[in-house]
């Protein structure tokens, strides 16, 4: 509903209210307006007719005619249109897009955790965003109801951008009535229509012409042998690359293009390291509430290798090399959206206690897909540990702009020579490629066989030979 809302005159005399008469709301016109100041001037003085626009809340004082009809031409009177707004369905509120990180400018709108009608709390996630590293929850900024669903599952969003839109007062968008209505009610004919139906004739049917039999068709050709034989199309399905799927394919694509990689291999008694996990696993558990795992051990050898070769620690920046003071060691974990590689940091600093949490709290975040960007922004250095998945040998990619990454394999019982005798041991392979525009052969050798040597005596650590 319109309402005009006008500006309170102060005076009450009758020449005010003349004044308002004399012109008509729909004249704008400044040829009327001058017609209607002329007359008032003839019939109260030009001081009357200045007070009484003055009292209109015009600053025109005692002015000449011509003043005050020149001032009523420039500013005729003002008519504001307002219109009140109903707040039946309560206050609405919209959730967006979070800030999704430095070096994320947008993502994709994965799936929506709520629906229309669900009801929600603060900080519930209602949608994930996939960008090109982690996945992001949007949190409803208030307690309500999910009013609507404003973007779509697909789209590529921005931070900022409005995906929902939740009411605070938890009412429910009602369906209209002709959506309630069940289908078989459309389907039904209607009773003019039924009995039209029911009045019509069969037709009569006509007798099967009798027709001589047609010869049976011959089979298609069978194909030569030399066509391939491709599977049909129906059996084929086309899904789009997630983000992080897309990520990863063009950083190891770039790792490629960039490093002149190369791979040296060795291999590793593993009986020292899990007869010292054997010996201490309850105790240790019983201290730290840990298990005690053999990635700790292949850390610590791995920092010890870094501080005896710091140039596999180090990286190329252009012309020059940039040498890494500090250790982060980047764990790779696989999961069922992709390959993410988190960082514990300052793992030089550690203690196996330290390092095996570490471990678990990322290793849960990232199959939860609750990692931070922080927490995988970094890294001087990789292990990959592809002998949970069975692997014997494989050549890992380095992960940039790292210039090294050592790969683990599976534990397999091997006949050994040992001491002159044929034993069985349980040994692993151990791969380590590395940048060679950086790393020489020399450097990489050392570095692995340094490792060796922790892991088939950890004494060497306490020692520090």
């Amino acid at each position: 509903m319109w309402a005009v809302s006008r500006r309170r005159v102060s005076s009450s005399s009758v020449l005010g209210q003349s004044f308002r008469n004399a012109r008509p709301s729909s004249c704008y016109s400044s040829s009327s307006n001058e017609a209607y100041a002329k007359t008032l001037v003839s019939r109260k003085g030009t001081s009357q007719v200045a007070g009484i626009v003055g009292s209109l809340g015009f600053p025109v004082g005692s002015r000449p005619l011509r003043d005050v009809i020149s001032f009523v031409q420039r500013y005729p009177p003002i008519f504001v249109h307002t219109r009140s707004f109903s707040a039946d369905s309560g206050e609405l509120v919209d959730a967006v897009v979070p800030f999704m990180g430095e070096s994320i400018t947008d993502g994709t709108l994965a799936s929506f955790l709520k629906h229309p009608g669900d009801r929600v709390e603060v900080d519930e996630p209602i949608a994930q965003i996939e960008t090109d590293k982690v996945t992001i929850d949007v949190s409803s900024p208030e307690a309500g109801v999910i009013e609507q669903l404003v973007a779509k599952v697909g789209d590529t969003v921005e931070p900022g951008t409005k995906i929902a839109v939740i009411s605070k007062s938890g009412g429910v968008t009602h369906v209209a009535p002709s959506e309630d209505k069940p289908i078989k009610e459309a389907s039904e004919p209607s009773p003019a229509k039924a009995k039209k139906v029911e009045t019509k004739k069969p037709k009569a049917e006509t007798p099967p012409s009798k027709e001589k039999p047609t010869a049976p068709s011959l089979p298609p050709p069978k194909p030569s042998a030399k066509e391939p034989q491709l599977p049909p199309k129906e059996r084929e399905r086309r899904v789009p690359m997630t983000r992080l799927r897309k990520r990863v394919a063009t950083r190891l694509k770039d790792s490629q293009n960039t490093f002149a990689m190369l791979t040296t291999f060795n291999e590793v008694d593993m009986t020292s390291l899990m007869k010292l996990r054997s010996d201490y696993k309850d105790a240790f558990f019983e201290k730290h509430g840990v298990k005690l795992g053999l990635m700790s051990g292949f850390v610590k050898a791995a920092v010890s290798a870094l501080q005896n070769q710091p140039i596999v620690n180090a990286v190329i920046d252009g012309d020059d090399i940039i040498y890494r003071d500090y250790i982060d060691i980047s764990i790779a974990v696989g999961t069922p959206k992709g390959l993410v590689v988190p960082v514990i940091r300052n793992a030089d600093r550690m203690n196996f206690a330290e390092i095996e949490k570490g471990i678990n709290i990322l290793a849960k975040k990232a199959n939860d897909g609750s990692l931070s960007i922080d927490e995988m922004a970094g890294g001087s250095f990789t292990i990959s540990n592809g002998g949970v998945y069975g692997s014997l040998l494989s050549t890992p990619i380095i992960n940039p702009p790292q210039s090294a990454i050592l790969g683990m394999h599976s534990i397999v019982s091997r006949p050994m020579v040992v001491s002159g005798e044929v034993v069985p041991r349980p040994m692993m392979y151990i791969a380590l490629t590395y940048d060679h525009r950086l790393i020489d052969g020399r450097e990489a050798v050392f570095f692995l066989r340094r490792i060796k040597d922790v892991v088939e005596d950890p004494r060497r650590l306490l020692l520090d030979v």
